[in-house]
């Protein structure tokens, strides 16, 4: 009896009883293998020459346990239909990893593909754009020009534009530069982080969006030339608003206005306009509008023109809130032939400080020669359901929205939502809802 109890309590040269090990390996080997099945996080679809023919691109990611970060692959398939048999999917043999890639993001044709490559300890942000046989041209934007780029579900927006000329992204804007000083006192000049004669002070405090936000420079807005491969800052978004979500509008019937429409979150963003940013990564109940402003490759209207023609010329330097209305708009998506702007609203969590409240989905008829002046209205789609009947739609409840989520009709759109205790795949007729 003493040899058998001496048995089951001997223990490995780690402290550890045989029970106890054997669990901790039954674990570990449970947690090796879902740590083996990849998550898909991102997937495209392309068209071909032949109808019966696309091209699907897929960004996968996988745990590295050992080094406590995710690898990012990139896998590619051809799709194949036969009328009404079962699709066929060819995949490449292999998927390609994807190391120190922050973003990548396809162009609307699928022929050009944009690699974001954030720095690291105050290093310089790298965007390559590849083609489909080699990189085509490769940008280094200093630290002077803006910092890494957002690639989180709120500020996160990277937009190629129709043509496939520009791109517009967000970025984390340069700090300000902090006082130097030496044994003189307050030094003009600035000194660099090799000096060792002098120091820097903390500088004016600037408030961020918390969370993992923190120490993070203020989302705003740039544009990307390709050609060129200059980078400016988007002119007239005031310091007050952070920017995020930007895409761009459909090209004007004149074919020279360049808009961009983005989300704009107020430094007043807490609770009935607390003047605080009291965090957002958790929070839908943050207060923010759908802004449009002017590229800042366009050209500045000429005044002479403006006072030729007898009308007002609005500067195209100013953002123009397009959702003054109402206390929230997310998501805007153009439709794919241009005449319909479709936004998320978590109206009813910002109203009432509610955390995860109803949404609902509006639209703008958006006019293909719009002006800023130009008062524009919001209808309806989905409206806020307040009191469910039992089996019944229970209201739209949105985290976020695909960038491309348009069926082939320009008018119907698939948004995912929570249904009670599932989540569900909902195909919305954006005209018709609106409608009744």
């Amino acid at each position: 009896m003493q040899d058998s109890q001496s048995a089951f309590k001997k223990e490995d040269p780690l402290g550890m009883d045989a029970m106890s090990s054997e669990e901790y390996a039954s674990q570990s080997k449970l947690l090796q293998e879902f740590t083996n099945v990849p998550s898909i996080e991102s997937a495209w679809l392309f068209k071909t020459n032949n109808e019966d023919r696309s091209r699907a691109m897929f960004s996968i990611s996988q745990p590295d346990l050992l080094a406590n970060k995710k690898r990012k692959y990139i896998l590619h398939s051809h799709i194949v239909t036969h009328g009404t048999m079962p699709l066929e999917c060819h995949w490449s043999p292999f998927p390609i990893e994807m190391t120190g890639v922050s973003a990548v993001v396809p162009s609307p044709s699928g022929s050009k593909l944009l690699v974001v490559r954030n720095g690291e300890k105050g290093s310089r942000t790298t965007l390559q754009i590849v083609n489909q046989s080699h990189v085509e041209k490769e940008i280094h934007v200093d630290q002077s020009i803006h910092g890494p780029l957002y690639t989180d579900e709120w500020f996160h927006g990277i937009s190629w534009n129709h043509e496939e000329t520009f791109i517009a992204y967000i970025a984390e804007q340069t700090p300000r530069p902090k006082p130097a000083f030496d044994d003189a006192g307050y030094r003009k000049g600035g000194s660099s982080e090799e000096d060792c004669n002098s120091w820097r002070g903390q500088g004016d405090w600037e408030e961020d969006w918390g969370e993992t936000y923190s120490r993070k420079g203020r989302p705003s807005l740039f544009v990307l030339d390709i050609a060129s491969g200059e980078v400016r800052a988007a002119r007239g978004v005031p310091k007050s608003i952070s920017a995020g979500q930007v895409v761009w509008a459909p090209p004007s019937s004149s074919g020279h206005q360049k808009l961009l429409v983005f989300v704009g979150w107020l430094e007043h963003n807490g609770f009935q306009s607390t003047a605080r940013k009291l965090g957002i990564k958790y929070c839908s109940n943050r207060p923010c509008s759908l802004y449009a402003i002017h590229s800042p490759f366009e050209e500045e209207p000429n005044a002479d023109n403006a006072s030729d023609s007898g009308s007002e010329s609005v500067p195209a330097s100013v953002a123009t809130n397009l959702t003054p209305s109402i206390s929230s708009a997310l998501f805007p998506r153009f439709s794919k032939d241009g005449k319909l702007l479709v936004f998320l609203s978590s109206k009813c969590a910002v109203d009432s400080g509610a955390h995860n409240a109803t949404d609902s989905l509006h639209r703008i008829n958006w006019p293909s020669d719009w002006k800023a002046d130009e008062q524009l209205s919001v209808t309806d789609v989905v409206p806020v359901v307040m009191c469910p009947q039992d089996g019944c739609f229970p209201g739209l409840y949105c985290s976020a929205m695909l960038s491309d989520p348009w069926l082939s009709d320009h008018c119907t759109m698939v948004l995912t939502s929570a249904w009670r205790s599932t989540e569900v795949m909902l195909s919305i007729d954006v005209l018709r809802w609106g409608s009744n």
